[in-house]
C-alpha cells in the first residue's frame, strides 16, 4: 500500500472499520460465554466451596491475557495487525470443546489459559487496528465503538447462556455457542480483514514532517504534545515504553492504575456475583439477566461516552467513572434484593463505560504512533492484571470473612482509583467547542 492510496479518518475507512466492530463482536461473545454459568459450575457440579478455588480460571486468564497484550502489541509492530488477530483465534478454537468435555476443574483453567491469549490477541488488534485507520481526530469514537461491540455482545451471551443453563442445565449446551463464534471470528479475519500496519507509519511519518515544520517556529509544550513531538526518529525500548507507562509519565501511569483497578472489579463481578446473588437463593436465569445488564449497558453507552470524551476531554470522565463504579459496587452489598442488583449493575455500566474507551484514547493522545502499539500493550498488561488480582482479592477474603466483606474492599479499592486519576492526571485532550 503507498502513501497516496491510505487516508485517515473513520468514514475513509469505514468498510473495514466496520468489520473490525463485527470482530470484536465475536471476540467480546467468547469470553461472555463464561460470565454467568462457569462460577456456577465449579460450586454446583465439582462442588467446590472454596471460593479463592472457584475463581482461579478467572486469575489464570487474567495473567495470560495480561502478558500476552504486551507480546501481542510489540509485535504486530513489525509482524503486522493481521497476523496476530489470526492468531489469537487459532488459539481460541479450543476453547469451547474444553468447556464442553472437561471432567476436572482444571480444565476450566487450561481453557481460560487459551481464552486469555485469544482475547489479549484479537481483543488488542481490534483496538490498534481501529486507531491506526481513523487518526487522531476522533479516536474516543472509534474506541467506543469497538468496545460498544465488544462488551455488548459480553452481556448478550451472559444473558443466552444464564437462559439456556436454566433451561438445559449448565453444561454442555451454553457452549455450544462459542463453537461457531470461534469460526466464525477467525473466519471472517483471514478472508476479510486487512492490515493497518502502514497507516500508524503513515501517521508517525507526518508528525516528523509537522514538527520539523513547525519546531523553528514554536518550542514544545508540556503533557501530550511534549510526548509526542520530541519523540525520537527511532522508537523507544520496550524499557523506557513500560517505564513511561507504568510510573513515569504522569497521564500513562494514571491510566494505567485505573484501567487495572476497573478490571479488578470486573474480575470480582465475575467472579464472586453469581455466587453471592445465588447464595440468596436467586435463580440462575434471573443471575444471567443482572450478569448481561452490566456488559450491555457497558457496551451501548460507550457510543456515548467514547465520543463526549473528545469534545470534553478525558480526564474527568476517568475519574467521575471510577466513583460511579464504586457506587454501583456498593449498593449491590448493601441493597441486597433483585431490583437493586439491577440498578448496581447499571450504575457500574455506566461507570465504566465512561472509563474504558476514554483510557484507551488517552494513551493514544500521549504515546506516538511510532511507539503507540507497544504502550497500549503496557497499559493491557497492568489492565488485564486487574482480572487475577481482583477475582483472587476476592477469593481470598470472601473465604476469610465473607462476600460481602469482599464486594465492600473492592468498592473502596474503585474509588481511590478515581481519587488518584483526579490528583495525577493531566488532560490530554482539551475540551473542544
Amino acid at each position: 500500500m503507498t502513501a497516496k492510496e491510505i487516508k485517515l479518518g473513520l468514514w475513509e475507512n469505514v468498510g473495514q472499520f466496520s468489520l473490525l466492530v463485527l470482530v470484536n463482536a465475536f471476540v467480546g461473545a467468547m469470553v461472555g460465554l463464561e460470565r454467568t454459568v462457569v462460577p456456577l459450575i465449579g460450586e454446583q457440579e465439582f462442588g467446590l466451596g472454596s471460593k479463592t478455588a472457584i475463581v482461579s480460571f478467572i486469575v489464570s486468564f487474567g495473567v495470560v491475557k495480561a502478558l500476552c497484550n504486551l507480546f501481542a502489541a510489540r509485535i504486530s509492530e513489525t509482524w503486522g495487525r493481521k497476523r496476530v488477530l489470526v492468531l489469537g483465534w487459532l488459539i481460541g478454537l479450543p476453547v469451547p470443546f474444553i468447556l464442553i468435555w472437561a471432567d476436572r476443574w482444571i480444565w476450566f483453567d487450561v481453557a481460560n489459559v487459551l481464552l486469555g491469549a485469544n482475547q489479549a490477541l484479537a481483543w488488542s488488534m481490534t483496538v490498534i487496528m481501529k486507531v491506526d485507520l481513523v487518526g487522531p481526530k476522533r479516536r474516543g469514537f472509534a474506541l467506543g465503538l469497538n468496545e460498544f461491540a465488544g462488551y455488548l455482545s459480553v452481556g448478550i451471551m451472559a444473558w443466552l447462556t444464564g437462559y439456556i443453563g436454566a433451561a438445559y442445565g449448565l453444561r454442555p449446551y451454553p457452549f455450544y455457542l462459542g463453537i461457531g463464534i470461534a469460526v466464525a471470528g477467525l473466519a471472517t479475519s483471514v478472508l476479510f480483514v486487512r492490515d493497518t500496519l502502514e497507516y500508524a507509519r503513515y501517521e508517525a511519518r507526518r508528525l516528523i514532517e509537522q514538527a520539523m515544520a513547525t519546531s523553528s517556529a514554536r518550542e514544545p509544550k508540556g503533557g501530550a504534545e511534549a510526548v509526542q513531538a520530541g519523540a525520537p526518529d527511532r522508537p523507544p525500548s520496550l524499557w523506557e515504553i513500560f517505564r513511561l507507562t507504568t510510573w513515569k509519565e504522569r497521564a500513562l501511569s494514571a491510566c494505567s492504575q485505573a484501567g487495572l483497578v476497573n478490571n479488578l472489579n470486573d474480575g470480582m463481578s465475575w467472579g464472586i456475583y453469581p455466587l453471592f446473588f445465588a447464595s440468596y437463593g436467586l435463580g440462575v436465569a434471573s443471575i444471567g439477566v443482572i450478569k448481561a445488564v452490566y456488559p450491555a449497558s457497558w457496551g451501548i453507552l460507550q457510543l456515548i461516552t467514547g465520543p463526549l470524551s473528545d469534545r470534553l476531554g478525558r480526564k474527568w470522565l476517568i475519574a467521575g467513572g471510577m466513583a460511579v463504579q464504586a457506587v454501583g459496587i456498593w449498593l449491590t452489598v448493601l441493597l441486597p434484593t433483585y431490583g437493586w442488583w439491577t440498578v448496581g449493575a447499571l450504575l457500574q455500566g455506566l461507570g465504566t463505560a465512561m472509563v474504558y474507551p476514554v483510557l484507551l484514547a488517552a494513551i493514544s493522545d500521549v504515546a506516538h504512533p511510532s511507539w503507540r502499539a507497544s504502550s497500549m500493550g503496557v497499559y493491557r498488561l497492568w489492565r488485564d492484571l486487574g482480572y487475577a488480582v481482583g477475582a483472587l482479592l476476592a477469593g481470598v477474603i470472601a473465604d476469610l470473612v465473607g462476600m460481602a466483606m469482599a464486594i465492600h474492599v473492592i468498592a473502596a479499592l474503585t474509588l481511590l482509583s478515581g481519587i488518584l486519576v483526579a490528583v495525577r492526571m493531566y488532560e490530554t485532550h482539551p475540551a473542544t467547542s
